[in-house]
């Protein structure tokens, strides 16, 4: 251990509620007697950190509905004026904080930034984005996905998506030239990902492919979930419990055919809304909703977890060894529960398909076939030996070992 605290500056960018709330529990995960932590995070995610004990930063990000525009429509994520400001909002925090390391997700200008004053830069990032892991990208929802067969759509796909994920490079690539910083070969998983140390929350079980090395580790799955409630009362003796979310990002337009789906089952259901407005006729009798909820305390009472299939839902199921229904609609959440499903904890229904029969069918074989349930308690017992050793800490002490910054 250092004689003094190293100074770990976190940049929580404000895309989506993960990105956030993944930096977050490291943040919360360090030791005040190894590390001083400053936490930069969109002032819109306050409530977040209030009462953490954490010093924390306003940090201007891209509105989180811009995001979900950009998303949706296959568009770059961000565009350079945008990626532009951001490193000089960076640049001045680093000025400022002088920090001895510096932890980002999603922060993609950081790839600049922390380079032009030489800090060490780890990024918490998704092992399937890993330019390690086999570039196979999967069919996301799109706007002629709704209308078209998948197989001539799928054929489609194939044909545009190296182009499609070259032009989503362009505006960090132009950024790095403007800054004398080499090219990152027009790859996006390299764009996504380039750091220092790369921390993947991710059950290593699910991307065998991705090897870890000096550069690379799996911390492993990563999930914020709200102060467990004491008096929350969720199932009726005797009968299994389903928790539906679709997250701050899934297409809530779904959630009718899910409590149509289930809804059938001898079941108790309860629906996270995340705050969002939800179409009418949801309800069923087993039904209840509620705007948040204490997701690691209700997964862990659950038979079955439906959502959107992005990691930071499916990783807190998984790690309460529940098995998961992922209604999967952007390339993220399709590679996430590509993986889910290959291991068997899972399976994936497209978002441009999820009808009460299909979301039915594969509900009911999560629910009644045991092999499932086991695959998940297998990632469950892993995450607790992953937990107990430490990664993060020891991952960033020997990344300074290596190259600590001369101030």
């Amino acid at each position: 251990m250092p004689a003094s605290p190293l100074k770990v500056l976190f940049f929580a960018e404000g895309a989506t509620l993960a990105h956030v709330a993944r930096p977050y529990v490291v943040a919360q995960s360090l030791s005040p007697e190894a590390f001083e932590v400053v936490f930069a995070r969109p002032s819109s995610f306050a409530w977040l950190t209030a009462g953490s004990g954490l010093r924390t930063i306003d940090l201007p990000c891209q509105d989180g509905k811009v995001f979900a525009r950009r998303l949706e429509h296959g568009r770059p994520l961000y565009d350079y004026a945008t990626l532009a400001a951001y490193v000089e909002q960076d640049l001045a925090l680093i000025e400022t904080e002088r920090p001895d390391v510096v932890i980002g997700d999603f922060r993609l200008s950081l790839s600049v930034s922390a380079r032009l004053r030489n800090v060490p830069y780890v990024t918490i990032c998704d092992a399937y984005w890993s330019p390690e892991y086999p570039s196979r990208p999967p069919l996301p929802v799109l706007s002629f996905t709704r209308f078209t067969p998948i197989p001539l759509a799928s054929l489609l796909f194939r044909h545009i998506a190296p182009l499609a994920m070259r032009l989503h490079t362009l505006p960090l690539e132009r950024l790095r030239a403007h800054h004398g910083l080499p090219s990152l070969g027009h790859d996006l998983r390299r764009c996504y990902t380039d750091a220092d140390l790369r921390l993947f929350a991710n059950f290593p079980e699910l991307f065998p492919e991705v090897a870890e090395s000096e550069t690379a580790t799996f911390i492993g799955p990563i999930s914020w979930s709200p102060a467990a409630n004491a008096s929350l009362e969720l199932t009726t003796a005797g009968r299994p419990l389903v928790y539906v979310t679709m997250g701050s990002s899934g297409d809530i337009g779904v959630l009718g055919s899910v409590i149509e789906a289930v809804g059938s089952f001898d079941c108790d259901i309860v629906v996270s809304t995340a705050g969002r407005s939800v179409p009418g006729k949801v309800r069923a009798s087993s039904t209840r909703l509620f705007d948040y909820l204490p997701g690691e305390q209700v997964c862990e009472r659950a038979s079955l977890v439906v959502c959107n299939g992005g990691s930071p839902t499916t990783n807190q199921a998984l790690a309460q060894g529940v098995p998961v229904l992922g209604i999967a609609s952007n390339m993220d959440q399709f590679l996430n529960m590509r993986a889910v499903e290959e291991f068997g904890a899972g399976i994936l229904v497209r978002g441009d398909r999820a009808r009460p029969e299909r979301i039915r069918t594969a509900a009911q074989a999560l629910l009644t076939h045991p092999a499932f349930a086991a695959r998940a308690r297998t990632l469950a017992a892993s995450t607790a030996a992953r937990q107990a050793s430490r990664p993060v800490t020891h991952s960033i002490e020997r990344l300074l070992q290596r190259g600590r910054p001369q101030h």
